[in-house]
């Protein structure tokens, strides 16, 4: 008699945070897995905390974007994370993605299948099965606005004085009725 051969259903990745350190986890999850479940297991993984866009890409040998698919549905009625299975994408060991994550501080992964699997009994996926390198905390990058990178706290005016704030601009006023490339101040109406 023939033996049945079981089905490989789990993949397993290996995911390598762009930082100075060698910080990567191997992750496996079933194939059947959406992109959205695969998102959450990698900030799982790297402790980071939900709550920013994130996107997926489809890569080559030279880590260059290709095919994105997105967190959320950004009107173009394109792929998501939620409705696309990871095995519509990947399929076989050294398929690549890459996953950009808080697209203000630009967290790179890359993301490589290095096996598929069988599952395990008793074991509830998705799950870290290696852990190398203590990841960086995510706050710990600075991010990147129209090319300038600010810290976090540089972009913190909450703790400004009056003297500091007015040198933002806090208290001018742009009135269009009147705006000939100039700007009043609420201060004396006086424009400038």
């Amino acid at each position: 008699m023939a033996k049945k051969k079981e089905a490989h259903n789990i993949f397993k990745f290996r995911v390598i945070i762009d930082a100075e350190e060698d910080v990567f986890r191997d992750i496996e999850i079933h194939t059947d897995h959406n992109f959205l479940d695969f998102h959450k297991a990698i900030l799982d993984a790297f402790d980071f905390e939900d709550g920013e866009m994130a996107s997926f890409y489809v890569s080559d040998e030279k880590w260059e974007k290709g095919l994105e698919v997105p967190l959320m549905d950004m009107g173009e009625g394109k792929l998501t994370m939620s409705s696309t299975s990871i095995s519509e994408l990947v399929s076989k060991p050294a398929d690549k993605l890459l996953y950009v994550y808080d697209f203000l501080r630009m967290w790179c992964f890359y993301v490589e299948l290095i096996e598929v699997k069988k599952e395990m009994p008793s074991t509830i996926y998705p799950k870290v099965a290696l852990a190398f390198g203590d990841a960086p905390s995510q706050d710990s990058k600075e991010m990147d606005l129209f090319g300038t990178e600010f810290s976090a706290e540089e972009l913190d005016l909450e703790g400004l004085d009056d003297e500091e704030e007015d040198e933002f601009g806090s208290g001018d006023v742009f009135d269009e009725d009147e705006f000939d490339g100039g700007y009043k101040s609420d201060d004396d109406d006086t424009y400038y």
